[in-house]
């Protein structure tokens, strides 16, 4: 029972000490090269199935009117009054 402990002690004291290590993160810079995704256009991009107003995928009209929508939506005086 006793040795049971002692190994059970043991490898606790070992994960907790290799927990606490810390790895370096070094990130990779090429200079002049953008690495990331790059940016659209809002309105080229699909509409959201969780949102209130739909816009036409690449009309900027529809993209601006549910956005004046939504803002409304997010207005408290006009939202309690209409």
């Amino acid at each position: 029972m006793r040795k049971l402990l002692l190994v059970i002690a043991a490898f606790g004291l070992a994960a907790g000490l290799a927990a606490c290590g810390e790895s370096e993160q070094v990130v990779v810079y090429k200079q002049g090269k953008y690495q990331g995704k790059p940016d659209g256009l809002p309105w080229n991009s699909e509409p959201v199935a969780y949102a209130g107003t739909k816009w036409t995928k690449g009309n900027r009209e529809s993209w601006e009117e549910a956005i004046k929508q939504r803002q409304l939506g997010q207005h408290e005086h006009k939202r309690i009054y209409q």
